[in-house]
């Protein structure tokens, strides 16, 4: 076979002519390895070659030179690495000896790490001079001290521009204040960005973390003082502090000063209106911007849709004011935008049945005009046709629809409720048992940075928790064991009702010698506490008969149990004593042949003012007849006479029947027998 040469386009390109000189050498002594060891070129092969041997006449073209981000060599050493389902979470690594064992430690760990931040920046900002010298290498200005203290003095245009950067309201509003009364004429831009500060946190300082400490100690009293704010989750004393439009404030006061207004000066009232609960008030406003033929900006109209429910109170009123204010968008040319169109929806899921084809509608408009949905959009979705009062009549096929849509794709934070879509998705998995599309929205998450989307630990802690209870509901066990080690305690801390969800996983499959080994991860993670759960544990245990082997490993476990009834230095204890606990314990120690053990738990329950039953009384004269005990089994007589249990003349009888008994004994039976029949 014979390969011509390549004839270059440009003789400047050696890079080009030196690879190509390369292939072509490798091609001359492939033919070459061939003819002498008599191989046959295939048709495939010789076409491939053909194709290079032409192509080799066209021109080379260098690709561009390739730019690539500071981050790029991390992005792409961490593609390579996958997560460790034992380690801790990667917040955890920097103290392992803190890593938290229980969902209490986890939460108590997370506020005191982000407490900590939030003081040290606190320190930081506070005392900028004792942190001037930077010895990172390189210099990362996002983790140098930021200056918070107030530089001018003087009344002037820049001491307001440096308090509206620094997001001081008070002394903002105050500067312009002076400067207006010493006849300043200040630029329109400038009071436009005083007003957008103003209305944005309502006429108050921000709370932040690195405000005055002694503030926040006021309101977390406040906080405290309310049994009311302490229910729920874990908050910041600031989430409870809700700030309300008041009448007249600076913002309005300010507005009516300005000499000139634009649109920006009504979108910036509006908006801040909206915010802070002026529903009425802001479209007052509106009305003003058109009345002085004004056009608003996109963010002024996404803030009326976002109002416009709370103006109605029909279903049918409240579309129609929205549709008037997308068609004034229209007049006025006005382009939509995401947040448009996903305040439309989020409006939409309060005008009941209704918004189920107008959401439809809305998805495809956004669609024709370019603009890509986002987890947000989806998630309005969701909520229009999966109502959590009326889940079963959901239509399950839309979230199939919307997985189709959305699977294998990557998505980026764009809107503040685009956070709910995962939590949401999930809770229409588990109320409609739809396993398939649980495992659809949760290989989503593994989509590239989608994880990140998934909201604060208590939300992903509530993701993961529907996630396995799906889980322990429709999957076999050896499925939901290996989810078990994937998922916890690395990113989920199961509470205790999903720990019951996994011992009724096991009851289920008939997997209960299992049951030692998840006492050990309850007592991990700290549940070893919770009655409901040690009792249906143990009741489990106690149900049937399983093995010798197995039966030990009960005993173990229910000796273990035991151990947290007992009262400890202090007259306290775990858990309090209930007659099915002690009924449970005792069964499960008979069915291990521990006698002993159960007849020292049979005595508890008199000292515990609790009654056995009639069937823990029967099955342990049972298991005294294995040993022919005859005095145990008079003593299990008496003491059931004592309870006054109906069974009592059952017992005498099957004493008498089963057991060798000595003169002793048949009299002592007689005085019981005696008795029972004076009760009656």
């Amino acid at each position: 076979m014979h390969f011509a040469y390549v004839k270059m386009a440009s003789p400047g390109m050696h890079a080009g002519r030196h690879i190509l000189n390369n292939s072509l050498r490798f091609l001359n002594n492939l033919e070459q390895t061939c003819l002498r060891r008599n191989i046959a070129w295939t048709a495939s092969a010789l076409q491939k070659i053909a194709v290079a041997s032409e192509g080799s006449s066209d021109e080379i073209v260098i690709p561009r030179k390739k730019t690539w981000s500071k981050e790029a060599v991390l992005q792409a050493l961490a593609s390579t690495v996958k997560r460790d389902p034992t380690a801790a979470h990667y917040m955890f690594q920097d103290d392992p000896y803190l890593t938290p064992r229980t969902s209490g430690e986890f939460k108590l760990y997370s506020l005191s790490q982000e407490s900590g931040k939030g003081a040290a920046k606190y320190f930081i900002n506070s005392n900028p001079k004792f942190f001037q010298k930077d010895f990172a290498e390189p210099h990362i200005p996002c983790l140098m001290p930021e200056t918070f203290q107030l530089q001018i003095e003087e009344v002037s245009e820049a001491a307001l521009v440096e308090r509206i950067l620094l997001r001081k309201v008070k002394a903002a509003v105050d500067m312009y204040d002076q400067l207006v009364q010493s006849g300043t004429t200040l630029p329109l831009d400038l009071t436009n960005d005083l007003l957008d500060l103003i209305c944005l946190y309502g006429d108050q300082d921000p709370k932040t973390d690195d405000s005055d400490p002694e503030q926040k100690t006021e309101e977390v009293e406040e906080v405290q003082d309310d049994p009311r704010k302490r229910k729920g989750r874990l908050r910041r004393a600031s989430d409870f502090i809700k700030v309300i439009w008041r009448e007249n404030n600076n913002a309005e006061r300010i507005f009516n000063l300005m000499p000139e207004r634009d649109s920006r000066s009504y979108g910036a009232l509006v908006q801040g209106m909206v915010k802070h609960g002026a529903y009425s008030k802001a479209f007052n406003v509106y009305t003003d911007l058109q009345n002085n033929r004004l056009t608003a900006d996109v963010n002024t109209f996404n803030a009326l849709i976002s109002a416009a429910p709370e103006l109605r109170e029909k279903y049918a009123e409240k579309w129609e004011l929205i549709l008037e204010l997308l068609k004034q968008m229209a007049e006025q040319k006005v382009r939509p935008n995401l947040l448009t169109f996903n305040a439309v929806l989020k409006a939409l899921r309060r005008c009941g049945s209704m918004a189920r084809s107008q959401s439809l509608l809305i998805i495809g408009e956004m669609k024709a005009l370019g603009i890509t949905p986002s987890l947000a959009s989806y998630d309005h979705i969701l909520g229009i046709f999966f109502k959590a009062a009326a889940s079963s009549q959901g239509h399950t096929e839309i979230l199939q629809d919307v997985l189709n849509e959305i699977s294998g794709k990557s998505f980026e934070p764009q809107d503040p409720d685009d956070v709910m879509f995962f939590l949401n998705a999930m809770r229409v998995c588990l109320d409609h048992k739809d396993l398939e599309q649980a495992y659809r929205v949760h290989s989503l998450l593994q989509v590239g940075d989608n994880w990140r989307l998934m909201g604060d630990s208590y939300q992903q802690s509530v993701y993961y928790g529907r996630f396995f209870n799906l889980l322990c509901m429709m999957e076999q066990i050896d499925v939901v064991l290996k989810w078990y080690k994937e998922l916890i305690p690395s990113l989920y801390y199961p509470n205790s009702q999903g720990m019951r969800d996994l011992l009724q996983a096991l009851d289920t499959d008939g997997r209960l010698d299992l049951i030692p080994q998840i006492w050990k991860d309850i007592k991990q993670l700290g549940h070893d506490n919770k009655v409901d759960l040690v009792e249906e544990m143990l009741s489990l245990m106690a149900r049937e008969k399983q093995s010798p082997e197995v039966q030990q490993s009960f005993a173990q476990c229910a000796l273990d149990v035991k151990r947290r009834y007992i009262p400890n230095d202090f007259g306290k204890s775990v858990l309090e004593w209930t007659a099915n606990s002690l009924g449970s314990i005792t069964s499960v120690l008979l069915a291990a042949q521990e006698r002993q053990q159960a007849w020292e738990m049979l005595k508890l329950f008199k000292a515990s003012n609790r009654v056995p039953t009639d069937a823990l009384m029967e099955d342990f004269l049972s298991s005294i007849k294995e040993v022919q005990d005859a005095d145990q089994a008079v003593e299990l007589v008496q003491l059931a006479a004592t309870y006054c249990l109906p069974v009592t003349p059952t017992l005498i009888e099957r004493v008498e029947q089963e057991f060798e008994l000595t003169k002793d004994h048949k009299a002592t039976l007689s005085s019981l027998e005696f008795s029972s029949d004076d009760s009656k």
